[in-house]
């Protein structure tokens, strides 16, 4: 199986970005430690802080991958080109959240993205990674 966890605006700051909601953990050493746990499969990963950026790689992942984690920070709230490129693709995307959305400020509280992916995983810090991966290996 071959994943592609996509991350978008600020979450390359994870591990000193806000580490009370986010935790202390980096990004890279998380992914280190799914790679390894899921070594049978291909897990690839990609960020930018550009939604246009973002589109592009949803789009690539087309034909390419068997399914799409993503997170897509802020972009989840505002971003209707994310939303029409993870539709008008056939690899299934699961949206995953560090920390539970409907839980913060109420500007969080609506995704853009939910309507159009196979499903969401919040609230479950960086192990929402995990569990959206485990769903694409159980498939």
């Amino acid at each position: 199986m071959k994943i592609l966890i996509i991350n978008g605006a600020n979450l390359n700051l994870l591990g000193h970005r806000q580490p009370e909601i986010y935790g202390r953990e980096s990004f890279e050493d998380y992914l280190g430690a799914l790679r390894a746990r899921y070594s049978d499969h291909i897990i690839d990963f990609y960020h930018s802080n550009i939604e246009g950026e973002l589109v592009d790689a949803v789009q690539r992942a087309e034909g390419h991958y068997d399914g799409v984690v993503l997170n897509a920070g802020g972009y989840t709230h505002t971003s209707v080109v994310l939303r029409d490129a993870i539709a008008a693709v056939s690899v299934p995307v699961v949206e995953v959240h560090i920390s539970s959305i409907l839980s913060r400020e109420e500007f969080r509280h609506t995704s853009m993205i939910a309507p159009v992916a196979r499903g969401t995983i919040m609230g479950f810090g960086l192990e929402s990674y995990r569990l959206a991966v485990e769903y694409f290996t159980n498939q």
